[in-house]
């Protein structure tokens, strides 16, 4: 993996710039805003897909594979921390002294002059900032936005408004968040993550107090969340907004049923509102409180933000259904962290009904895997019926010996509730041979896993009929 340097100055200027790995929720959103701002947009990508077609369709010129020859003559290339560092787009940028930026110094020189909400969190903050902007254009308000995930209503991940308010998921895994002049800040919670970059829990939180502590109006924070407790402690001379379950929060969730789609009711200042969510789940109950929070700390009235955080509808990945196949139902889920597979299992359970749940889970990174490996195994013994584990997606990390999916399946207590299987076409066979009717299939990953979807499909065709 590469390493962009954080403190590099960002030219006053930037004209062409080059994406590589345009293809990206994030980084084709970003492509656009780009696009929107009158700069000429090229970039390259591993393979086609629909967020390459909709750039082209606007205009930008965008290769299929990492080559010299794509360069071309930018004043600036985009890159994110998931690049190699033999990428030839990049080694050519560096051997010419073409600026490289990290997606985010990208957004965060765009972005300067705007009112900056901005969303971090180990957990939930794609679908946080989703309500958010859902919450906000239902308002009748017309903010710009960047978000992880395509947001299922719009058809988008980003969007350039005409107010002066920008709203933007913010990546901790790498620091970068601490990059952008944020004026409201959400933290979902502080669940250890991504200690391979931080090194230590503390180093870890204390980077969320630095964000917090940056934010210029206010701060909305998890009450619920231990590490965002702690983090809460260490602030000083913030407004700051509170909200969970909590009997302390500011915006206190109460009354939930998880029962389908989830209903609950937040206490602010007194006055308890309602609301039914059009997805699952006790987690998106907290979600939604956190982006009525911010609307409420916006100024926003009370009633008519939780009505339109309502109707936020999901992001791409979140599972999302894919297919149903003789009464199996094939989702696919960005979770990839044991507090968000239990989430998402656990609102699996909510809908599922009388059917079983058989995760297929693909562990994301060797660090993880290795430093999770007992904390996934217990998870998805926990939520799931039948657990299928594919083999490591590396992304930014070399292979690692004895590190594969098999830590995690080794440690279930039952040997009979999971199966190790790293060869795709085999995991889909295996899945067409247990899965009968009510089953949810439900792919775990924030790595290539959504890929194996048509396989399982057909799979579960070829079984059933």
């Amino acid at each position: 993996m590469i390493k962009p340097d954080l403190t590099l100055t960002v030219p006053d200027e930037l004209g062409a710039v080059h994406f590589v790995g345009i293809g990206g929720s994030g980084m084709s959103g970003i492509a656009r805003l780009f696009m929107d701002a009158g700069h000429a947009v090229t970039g390259s990508d591993v393979r086609e897909s629909s967020n390459v077609l909709a750039l082209r369709e606007r205009g930008a010129t965008i290769a299929i594979g990492h080559d010299a020859a794509n360069l071309g003559e930018p004043d600036a290339v985009v890159v994110t921390g998931a690049l190699w560092q033999d990428n030839p787009e990049y080694v050519l940028a560096r051997e010419r002294g073409i600026p490289v930026l990290h997606r985010a110094q990208a957004l965060a020189w765009l972005v300067r002059d705007q009112r900056l909400v901005s969303v971090a969190g180990a957990h939930g903050k794609t679908t946080s900032t989703g309500m958010i902007i859902t919450g906000l254009l239902g308002l009748g308000r017309d903010p710009s936005f960047v978000n992880g995930g395509v947001i299922e209503s719009l058809g988008v991940s980003s969007a350039s408004g005409t107010e002066n308010l920008f709203v933007v998921e913010a990546d901790e895994s790498d620091g970068s968040f601490l990059l952008y002049k944020t004026s409201v800040a959400l933290i979902t919670n502080v669940d250890p993550d991504h200690l391979d970059h931080y090194g230590s829990l503390d180093a870890f939180q204390d980077a969320f107090v630095e964000f917090a502590q940056n934010a210029s109006e206010f701060v909305v924070i998890s009450s619920d969340d231990p590490g965002a407790v702690a983090v809460t402690r260490r602030l000083t001379d913030k407004r700051v907004i509170t909200f969970g379950e909590d009997a302390t929060a500011d915006v206190r969730v109460h009354g939930v049923i998880t029962d389908g789609p989830v209903s609950f009711s937040v206490s602010f200042e007194g006055v308890d509102y309602s609301a039914t969510l059009k997805i699952p789940g006790r987690h998106n109950a907290i979600n939604a409180a956190g982006a009525f929070a911010v609307l409420a700390g916006l100024g926003m009235p009370p009633a008519d933000s939780l009505e339109a955080i309502s109707t936020f509808g999901g992001t791409e990945r979140r599972f999302e259904l894919h297919g149903t196949v003789g009464g199996v139902s094939v989702y696919d889920d960005y979770a990839h962290h044991p507090t968000e597979v239990a989430a998402a299992l656990s609102a699996a359970r909510t809908v599922v009904g009388e059917g079983r749940i058989i995760a297929v889970h693909q562990p994301h990174l060797y660090s993880r895997t290795k430093l999770f490996a007992r904390e996934f195994a217990e998870t998805l013994e926990k939520y799931a019926d039948q657990t299928i584990v594919l083999g490591v997606y590396g992304a930014r990390e070399d292979p690692e010996p004895g590190v594969t999916g098999a830590l995690v399946s080794d440690r279930f207590v039952d040997p009979s509730h999971v199966a190790y299987v790293p060869d795709w076409q085999e995991a889909a066979d295996y899945l067409g041979s247990i899965a009968r009717d009510g089953d949810f299939v439900v792919t775990l990953g924030c790595g290539d896993v959504y890929r194996i979807v048509p396989q399982l499909l057909e799979s579960l065709a070829k079984a059933r009929g």
